[in-house]
């Protein structure tokens, strides 16, 4: 097993603050804005990107939740690994609000599919966006696209992309790993 280096910790912080910036040029004061992070990856880059907008941006509130998505998936009880539920975290209605996901990889699409049902229990939002790190795109399953993206990966199927956080992992880097 041999492993590439995607991004560096350098290269995820310049495209962490350029994310940042787009989400602030189509949301502005995030006030009919939420940002939804996805289990259990996901919530890195949620925290990651509500501490730019905040501290470096000047936004005032940013709703940010965490949504786990392990019941909703199309996989569920599908094979012989036992899946391990993550916790919800939003305290906010998602009713006529513009809902960001936010995940680190984008995939087969199936995590978003699941995330689009598991939302509704919170409300009906007024429109949802995708942002994610890595956009694997040519391993799509389902007509999921992002509408903001950080890097795209053309990884084939014996390779994996693998985000490390500092927070989780001790280290900000995105490996290419070949199998």
């Amino acid at each position: 097993m041999s492993q590439k280096v995607l991004l560096s910790s350098k290269e995820i912080n310049i495209i962490l603050h350029r994310l940042a910036c787009q989400l602030l040029e189509n949301h502005l004061n995030f006030k009919d804005t939420v940002l939804i992070g996805l289990q259990p990856r996901g919530i890195y880059l949620a925290v990651r990107l509500a501490k730019i907008l905040k501290e470096e941006y000047g936004v005032g509130h940013i709703n940010l939740g965490f949504l786990d998505i392990t019941f909703f998936r199309d996989d569920f009880r599908r094979g012989d690994k036992t899946l391990e539920a993550n916790k919800t975290k939003i305290e906010f209605l998602v009713e006529d609000k513009k809902v960001v996901f936010v995940d680190d990889v984008l995939y087969t699409g199936r995590s978003i599919n699941a995330a689009l049902t598991a939302i509704q229990s919170f409300g009906r939002p007024k429109e949802v966006e995708l942002l994610t790190l890595i956009d694997r795109r040519f391993s799509r399953h389902l007509p999921i696209q992002p509408n903001y993206r950080g890097r795209q990966v053309d990884a084939i199927n014996g390779e994996k992309v693998k985000v490390m956080w500092e927070e989780n992992d001790g280290e900000d880097v995105v490996y290419l790993v070949k199998t």
